[in-house]
């Protein structure tokens, strides 16, 4: 097993070989958005990244996918399968075409990020900007529509991917993501504090929802003493921000960046209730992590979450997308009811521990693998 990658570079098991595939790194956490040097341009990878870039769309997932099929090229007889993790660039035509298959990844259509976006922006340049910015989706349904065979991690993304790009539903095969139960685990020995709830939002971006989680957070300031606690890095100019200035959040809310999954787990032992309040999902790692430490779940109904939290008053308590008085309203009841918070703490657990762990994840994904291999060894033998 090999794994192709750009930066940022993931740590990896140390029987995986990683081949690092260096981008120009355009969107460095130092220097986000950097034009780069003439000097630096030596690829006609490199040349279309910078093109696409000062046209303003993002120009990483064409750009990895070039070099990706520049780096395999020579060497297909290396390997049986190429997974994609949502790249979809026309480079993996490229691989496909030359007789290598290719397995995409799907996690959800980016279509609705930007759709969310969009609604979410005023003013016609910002507009044109966003809609600049996501033109690289045309190429992802383009690409998708012409692979032999898409996963994607729940139902409710594999509607969605056929309705806004167009993949036949039987090309696309659910394997949901997981999470490791041995280390998201309950901690006992750490005492749950009552003024605290967590969240995690790693994209400082409408489609999550921060927004109508902080104007709940402000309506029950006004009643009690408490805080969130957001695992994720916010834009300094970005909407969180004037958000929180805005409702005057600012000693109420703390970010907190580059943590370990241990601290993460001690985070989610320390408060009283996670929140979920996305605007859509096609899965939520951060739903099934913070449910299997048994913290008490409050999560919208966008997109998947249904799906991967269940029943609303018995595992998680579920409120409509963008409402911020329904999510006041949950909060209060899980706040104010700490047996009620408890139980369905505990069954949280028990459904992720049935469904979603690494595991089961493995399994269904090698089953992809083999039925892959099966067909093009039939395909190789009717020629």
């Amino acid at each position: 097993m090999q794994v192709l990658s750009g930066q940022p570079y993931p740590v990896l098991d140390k029987r995986v070989k990683l081949q690092r595939l260096p981008s120009l790194d355009i969107f460095n956490d130092a220097f986000p958005g950097r034009t780069p040097g003439y000097w630096e341009v030596k690829t006609w990878a490199d040349s279309i990244e910078v093109c696409s870039f000062m046209t303003g769309t993002f120009s990483e997932p064409l750009a990895f996918s070039l070099r990706a099929w520049q780096a395999l090229r020579n060497h297909l007889s290396n390997f049986d399968i190429v997974h994609d993790n949502q790249s979809l660039g026309y480079g993996l035509l490229g691989i496909q075409r030359q007789g290598l298959p290719v397995l995409s990844t799907i996690h959800h259509p980016i279509t609705i990020d930007a759709k969310l976006e969009l609604e979410q922006t005023t003013g016609f340049m910002e507009r044109f900007g966003k809609r600049r910015w996501y033109s690289f989706t045309k190429m992802q349904a383009r690409v998708a529509r012409r692979l032999k065979r898409i996963i994607t991690v729940s139902e409710s993304s594999r509607n969605d991917i056929a309705s806004e790009l167009k993949v036949p539903l039987h090309l696309m095969h659910v394997v949901p993501v997981g999470v490791d139960p041995n280390l998201f685990r309950p901690l006992p020995n750490i005492q749950r504090c009552a003024k605290q709830i967590i969240t995690t939002a790693s994209a400082d971006v409408a489609m999550k929802g921060l927004r109508y989680l902080l104007e709940a957070l402000a309506k029950l300031r006004t009643e009690r003493d408490i805080s969130l606690l957001v695992i994720g890095k916010p834009r300094e100019d970005g909407a969180s921000i004037k958000a929180i200035e805005h409702l005057g959040l600012n000693d109420a809310v703390k970010f907190v960046t580059n943590v370990t999954d241990e601290r993460i787990v001690e985070l989610y032992a320390q408060s009283a209730a996670a929140v979920v309040p996305s605007l859509y999902e096609g899965f939520s790692l951060p739903a099934i992590e913070a449910m299997c430490t048994t913290t008490p779940l409050v999560a919208t109904t966008g997109g998947a979450l249904p799906e991967v939290a269940g029943t609303n008053g018995e595992t998680c308590i579920t409120v409509p997308p963008g409402d911020a008085e329904a999510l006041t309203a949950a909060l209060r009841q899980v706040l104010d009811n700490p047996e009620f918070a408890s139980r369905i703490g505990t069954a949280g657990r028990e459904r992720v521990l049935e469904r979603w762990s690494w595991h089961h994840t493995a399994a269904k994904t090698e089953q992809q693998y083999l039925e892959m291999l099966i067909q093009r060894q039939a395909s190789n033998s009717s020629r």
